[in-house]
């Protein structure tokens, strides 16, 4: 992946007492994040995440950090620390432990829950340290201590590490919350009393950098909510992520009043809430949950379903409705509640699936039209806020786009910080932490690793190429048969096109082209099968791009007979 910083080369040694800090996901990118922290040769990982492919990624299921980096040092990782739950930040876990079982994790009860679940999955039995806010952890030359902070899931952890080389406050993913529904506030007491002992870099969560203001409280979406329970004629259907204790909080407590029941549709959703509900996080009023089963038995006004697809996933719930590839029937009255903002590059993805409910005769209430979705990231005033009472010599933008980097960085230089102190880095690039000044010293190979069905690495960006070449310009197949005595053309050329719109008789016109060309290129004295095919190639490919307009996939095949 492409830096800012196109001249670096490998880093050099990192010098004695200093502190490197590696991003192998999370810069420039929205997801797949994970944080590498070295000195004395003992290196501690901060979350280890994914990122959901897009569009120009088909056939792609996740997409993982590169471990690379760290693959052949996995017996100097002291830990990953797990900030909080959701899986841009948990989500790549099995497939780092895979590679070596039990390195440590630690996070939250709620974080090691959700993991363990994951890890269930893939038969891995890891070894796990539950931490809260407030304590200490000595882990080899990290000493660590946790930070309560406030996001769209329970039990979010900001860490401080503390090391003989210099302090690092990560934030996590967090916001400012005055109001937030559990009660739990971003301990900024303890933010001051680090950056009185001293922050010499300061990893902030840039995703709504660019926001102006404060965040709205969660408690303040209650009432457009309540609302939507209130006027809806039928069913009520709620999208959101399967992590998303406190919005599904804000739902059970809304059907309750409403007197509607309430079913999660989907294996995650029900999983996730199955957990949080165990451990006490979610308070589900006695009798409102029901199978999804049992829902025809119900008259649709007393119904509510929770499900997943929020952000437009093809495979989840919400999609599937919308394309009529589910049991739950969306038609006329029904309500469509979509609680959750969007992800930067799924807005297509998302307009898709509102069209097609729509089209279905549903109302869709969503972030645009009503205030049912509040965001879980510190808008620009909590930043300035945050870097105000901690005054870090040091900053790096963690979390987000370019622009979202770009703007958190531009409100540490209006806090103060000196320009040279703040260090907008990309993935793969190495910073180094030296007698208390942050600087880019170098970059590591860190690409894209996607998990491509059951194979993990296996497709690379070729591979890819060639998909988004067979789903936008179709293909062409192209059989010749050579005699291999006289080296004219026996058979063929046998053409087959899939993926145009013209007739199949159109094709026929590049027949003389290619054997015009075939021809010559025996004249000529080759003979070589792979270097007929070449020629074939040629022949269809500047066809098909002057005839009719395409660059299509081109398979020639040649034998000799």
């Amino acid at each position: 992946m492409s830096h800012p910083h196109p001249e670096l080369t490998a880093p050099p040694v990192l010098p004695t007492g200093g502190l490197r800090v590696v991003a192998l996901g999370g810069l420039g990118e929205v997801g797949r994040n994970m944080t590498v922290l070295e000195t004395q040769g003992r290196l501690l990982v901060i979350d280890c995440g994914v990122l959901f492919p897009e569009d120009h990624h088909p056939g792609v299921d996740l997409i993982l950090p590169d471990f690379s980096y760290i693959e052949d040092r996995l017996d100097d990782v002291e830990a990953i620390v797990l900030t909080h739950g959701h899986e841009d930040h948990i989500g790549a876990v099995p497939y780092l432990l895979r590679l070596k079982g039990d390195i440590p994790l630690l996070g939250s009860q709620l974080t090691l829950a959700l993991v363990e679940a994951k890890l269930k999955e893939h038969r891995i039995r890891p070894f796990t340290m539950g931490v809260k806010e407030g304590q200490r952890e000595r882990l080899g030359v990290f000493d660590l201590e946790f930070v309560a902070v406030n996001h769209s899931i329970p039990d979010a952890l900001a860490v401080f590490v503390r090391t003989a080389a210099g302090t690092v406050l990560h934030t996590g993913d967090f916001k400012m919350d005055q109001l937030p529904l559990d009660g739990r506030l971003t301990d900024l007491r303890a933010f001051a009393r680090l950056g009185e002992e001293g922050v010499d870099l300061f990893l902030t969560d840039s995703t709504n950098a660019d926001v102006p203001g404060f965040t709205t409280p969660e408690i303040e979406i209650a009432p457009a909510i309540d609302h939507v329970f209130r006027h809806a004629e039928r069913r009520i259907i709620v999208a959101c992520f399967s992590s998303h204790v406190h919005r599904v909080q804000q739902v059970l407590t809304a059907a309750a009043k409403a007197g509607r029941k309430v079913a999660f549709v989907g294996r995650s959703m029900m999983r996730n809430m199955g957990i949080a509900a165990e451990l006490g996080y979610l308070h589900v009023p006695d009798g409102i949950l029901v199978d999804v089963k049992r829902l025809d038995s119900l008259p649709d006004d007393e119904v509510v379903l929770v499900a997943t697809g929020s952000q437009g996933e093809p495979m989840a719930a919400l999609a599937r409705m919308a394309n009529r590839d589910h049991r739950i029937d969306v038609g006329p009255g029904d309500t469509v509640l979509l609680a959750s903002s969007l992800i930067p590059g799924n807005e297509n993805a998302v307009f898709r699936v509102i069209n097609g409910l729509m089209r279905l005769g549903a109302t869709v209430v969503h972030r645009g039209n009503a205030r049912v979705h509040v965001s879980g990231h510190a808008s620009a005033g909590e930043l300035l806020y945050c870097y105000n009472i901690v005054k870090p010599r040091n900053v790096l933008p963690v979390h987000g786009e370019w622009r979202h980097m770009h703007a958190n960085a531009q409100l540490a230089l209006l806090s103060g910080v000196p320009e040279d102190h703040v260090v907008v880095a990309e993935d793969g690039v190495v910073v180094d932490l030296v007698d208390g000044k942050a600087a880019i010293t170098g970059v590591v190979d860190c690409g894209y690793v996607y998990v491509d069905g059951s194979n993990v690495g296996g497709a690379d960006e070729a591979l890819l190429k060639d998909r988004r070449i067979l789903r936008d310009e179709g293909f062409i197949t192209c059989v010749v048969v050579i005699d291999a005595a006289t080296g004219k053309i026996a058979s063929g050329p046998q053409i087959t096109a899939r993926g145009f719109a013209e007739d199949e008789e159109l094709f026929q016109q590049v027949i003389p082209r290619v054997e015009r060309a075939v021809e010559e290129a025996v004249a000529g004295g080759v003979r070589d099968d792979q270097q007929l095919q070449q020629v074939v190639r040629r022949a269809v490919g500047s066809w098909a791009g002057g005839k009719i307009r395409r660059r299509p996939m081109i398979i020639p095949v040649v034998l000799q007979a």
